[in-house]
């Protein structure tokens, strides 16, 4: 297991998936963030059935960094409920692994 945590949050426009993005990684809360567009997500919400476009962030960190990720994200998202979801990485590439834990808080 390493340190590293790939997180998965889902964004309504890309003004606001850059501008979370880019927050992240100046807090230096992520290494990397990677916006992909295209996504169509189906979901119950308040006893209905929705179905919306979203773009998916794909966000490079560092487990112990969760608590102050999920609250700049809880902060900065524009939904009630943002999902946010911690993986953790089991392996990687090790220089890719090193730059991302030099290019978070220690």
């Amino acid at each position: 297991m390493t340190d590293a945590t790939v997180n998965l949050v889902t964004i309504d426009t890309l003004e606001n998936a850059q501008a979370l993005a880019n927050a992240l990684v100046e807090r230096k809360l992520a290494a990397c963030v990677n916006i992909v567009p295209g996504l169509l997500s189906v979901y119950e919400w308040k006893g209905e059935r929705c179905q919306e476009s979203e773009l998916l962030l794909v966000i490079k960190s560092r487990r112990e960094l969760f608590d102050d990720l999920e609250a700049a994200i809880r902060e900065l998202h524009p939904y009630s409920v943002p999902e946010i979801l911690a993986l953790d990485v089991a392996r990687g590439h090790q220089p890719y692994l090193d730059w991302l834990l030099a290019n978070t808080m220690a």
